[in-house]
């Protein structure tokens, strides 16, 4: 299993997602993905340098603190299974083309784990 990407999350109010997205974009991030409750923004220079901001999840319990796509989300899985960490939001295919699970880290940050499918 390998690692393609880390994301921060930030968990914002409705109403601060435009503004966060202004101040970003003054640091050279550009919009590309908008799904209304999550907004994902990236420098054209480095796509992989990446910022979501989220009003709340679609699906999980929580806005989690990071994701971290893999490229063998099942493969993880049952790696943080097997080593008993907490599982926040279990192994689903979700409708916008990826399949995830939240875990807690031993310092309490809720981990986003995907895969685009």
């Amino acid at each position: 299993m390998s690692v393609r990407r880390v994301v921060p999350n930030f968990h914002v109010k409705a109403e601060e997602q435009e503004r966060s997205r202004e101040f970003y974009g003054l640091l050279g991030f550009e919009e590309v993905m908008n799904q209304g409750w999550i907004l994902t923004l990236a420098s054209p220079s480095t796509p992989g340098a990446q910022v979501s901001l989220l009003t709340h999840d679609m699906t999980g319990p929580v806005v989690a603190d990071m994701s971290v796509e893999v490229d063998d989300v099942d493969a993880a899985y049952a790696a943080v299974r097997a080593s008993g960490a907490e599982i926040v939001h279990p192994l689903q295919d979700e409708e916008w083309g990826v399949r995830r699970f939240f875990v807690r880290d031993p310092g309490g940050r809720v981990v986003n784990v995907l895969s685009h499918r």
